[in-house]
């Protein structure tokens, strides 16, 4: 019976070194599980963000059936991940149409989810294993990063304090889980935490081996996991804060972001 592990979220909780831990040990885990990350799922996953921030039902249905045809094309296994971000919709901060503010998942990770399990039922049998995974961060260093993330890719003009007074106290990765357990049941949902994964050498990629009952002696001979997107200085920070501050166009402002960040990009 095939098993599917669907790992969809969330942002900035260290799922890029997940991702790249799992594509870089592709070959070696191949007897073991399948993995399908950010490049794979043709439009799905753009569908899937563009649908959280114009929540229309053919947004809906324009991700349903790009993951439908992503289902196709790929072949059985008796255990699949499939890893993306926005399968819980689009990351908090951005902005929805007419001009509100992401603040929670749920509305459209809810729907996103309900879709996936109809159309993995639909390709691999009424009887399909399914396990929702999620990754999750503390809320404060979550907060942190995603504030950094937006401040660095759109012209975000909030201040820490002001971005971070705009989410309710109950807004974080692992309350967001819980409540999308309950909305899944009795799809099991499991949980992993970046912090409890620091000193681990494969880091949060160790919950998603466990489930796929990946043996020891195999984990063993893996490549240790990358560490990705740690972000940037608080310097850097204010100086994207001000740079989103001025009247600058956006093909300037996307420049300038750029010739800030190029010494701070890791080369392969």
């Amino acid at each position: 019976m095939t098993h599917v592990i669907v790992h969809a979220g969330f942002h900035k909780t260290g799922t890029t070194s997940l991702q790249d831990f799992l594509a870089q040990n592709r070959t070696a885990l191949a007897p073991w599980l399948d993995y399908y990350g950010q490049r794979d799922f043709m439009n799905a996953g753009a569908a899937a963000r563009l649908y959280a921030q114009r929540p229309f039902p053919h947004r809906l249905y324009v991700f349903r059936r790009a993951f439908r045809t992503f289902l196709a094309a790929i072949p059985d296994h008796d255990t699949i991940i499939l890893s993306r971000e926005s399968f819980s919709g689009g990351m908090p901060g951005h902005r929805m149409l007419g001009g509100r503010m992401i603040t929670s998942y749920l509305p459209a990770a809810r729907r996103l989810a309900r879709s996936i399990v109809k159309e993995l039922r639909l390709r691999f049998g009424p009887d399909v294993t399914i396990t929702f995974f999620y990754t999750t961060r503390e809320r404060e260093a979550w907060l942190r990063s995603v504030h950094g993330h937006l401040l660095r890719s759109i012209r975000l003009t909030d201040d820490y304090d002001t971005f971070r007074g705009r989410f309710p106290m109950d807004i974080a990765p692992i309350e967001q889980a819980r409540q999308m357990a309950d909305a899944l049941s009795p799809i099991p949902v499991v949980t992993a935490a970046l912090e409890d994964h620091a000193d681990d050498p494969h880091g949060l990629a160790s919950a998603l081996l466990d489930l796929a009952d990946v043996p020891a002696a195999v984990r063993a001979d893996l490549a240790p996991a990358p560490h990705r997107n740690r972000g940037q200085g608080e310097n850097l920070r204010a100086t994207f804060l001000a740079l989103n501050r001025q009247r600058l166009s956006k093909q300037e402002l996307k420049a300038q972001k750029e010739r800030l960040l190029a010494p701070h990009r890791r080369t392969p």
